[in-house]
């Protein structure tokens, strides 16, 4: 059945303009994205079925053009839609921050810095560097590869954040295996860079660990 012909309460589109995107299911929202299906499939269905071949939404989200391209019903025009409304994602909450305090706006720090993370598929560590009001200058990536405090150079961080003039920084790096939990590496880097930084005035406001949910803050665990 097409979904036209659906119950209007079923559909898709109409149930994200009712309720809002925050209701939808993976498959519903990759539906609207799609827009259509294929023959003998609604999108929703083409949807279900390439969340179950690529393993995941995130999965899906972050394949390269090629993994992509393969997909039932996908191709180049769909990946670079995709590329573009990820792309203007993260320039959106680039903005928003920019236009004010990070600390009143929570939750755009975390889309934000999920936004820039999430997708890769190795470990990234990367430094929000902030101005007296904390608001964003920039944001750096500071290395690659597993966290390790052995790899860590406070000194060269506080170099980067006197170059900035930054007064405050908020640390972020992702975990491939989706899950936000800090390991002791990421515990002792922290504490590490929190030490070294105080030498020169500058803060750590916090480190988040960015997965698959919710970023893990290491600020609401007590842990900066």
């Amino acid at each position: 059945m097409a979904i036209k012909d659906w119950a209007a309460d079923d559909r898709p589109r109409e149930k994200l303009l009712r309720r809002g995107p925050g209701a939808l299911t993976d498959a519903e929202l990759l539906a609207i994205f799609l827009r259509t299906g294929t023959p003998g499939k609604s999108a929703v269905d083409l949807a279900r079925e390439l969340l179950d071949d690529f393993g995941s939404l995130k999965a899906l989200l972050s394949a390269d053009q090629q993994r992509f391209c393969q997909g039932h019903g996908l191709g180049e025009a769909k990946y670079a839609q995709l590329q573009a409304v990820m792309e203007m994602a993260k320039r959106h909450f680039k903005e928003a921050l920019q236009r004010g305090d990070v600390l009143s706006s929570p939750d755009i720090t975390r889309a934000y810095l999920s936004a820039q993370l999430r997708g890769y598929s190795y470990e990234v560590f990367a430094c929000l560097f902030l101005d007296n009001q904390n608001r964003v200058i920039q944001l750096t990536e500071l290395f690659r590869g597993t966290v390790d405090a052995a790899s860590v150079y406070p000194r060269e961080v506080a170099k980067l954040a006197l170059h900035h003039n930054a007064a405050a920084v908020i640390f972020a790096h992702n975990h491939p295996s989706g899950i936000a939990e800090p390991s002791l590496a990421d515990k002792q880097v922290t504490e590490k860079l929190k030490q070294g930084l105080a030498l020169f005035d500058i803060r750590v406001l916090d480190h988040f660990i960015i997965g698959d949910g919710e970023p893990y803050s290491f600020a609401e665990h007590g842990l900066v």
